[in-house]
């Protein structure tokens, strides 16, 4: 699938760990799809001109390319929260859902900031405190 949307939303699709760019956004859509941006669309290509950049990006499905969660409401769950407040650690934003032990069970830093965690540690997590669950 082929989408043309404005540059800074393509540019979080794909954006990588440790980006600025990178959120909850893109966790979520990368655990769906592989993506690529192709290329930039500028303003003057329109008729009335917009005033944002636009990018064309390629999305391929590939359900579970970063592993299967056991529960996808739960791992949902976790992700949202994990970015609830981008500029606190992962521990004090999964407080009450894990602890340090569930963190670095995960390959998971209590010291790490959300945006700086592989989406494939998020459902390791999730997977993790399923288990722990059942």
């Amino acid at each position: 699938m082929h989408f043309m949307l404005q540059k800074e939303v393509v540019e979080r699709m794909v954006a990588e760990p440790g980006s600025n760019d990178f959120g909850r956004l893109s966790v979520m859509l990368q655990y769906f799809f592989e993506m690529e941006k192709l290329l930039d669309v500028p303003p003057e290509a329109f008729s009335p001109a917009p005033k944002v950049d636009s990018a064309v990006v390629r999305l391929i499905p590939a359900k579970y390319r970063i592993g299967q969660a056991q529960d996808f409401e739960q791992f949902a769950a976790l992700v949202k929260q994990a970015f609830h407040q981008r500029r606190k650690t992962i521990r004090n934003n999964l407080k009450g859902l894990a602890d340090d032990n569930d963190l670095q069970a995960a390959g998971i830093s209590p010291q790490e900031r959300a945006e700086h965690i592989a989406p494939e540690k998020y459902v390791a997590l999730a997977n993790l405190l399923a288990q722990k669950a059942s």
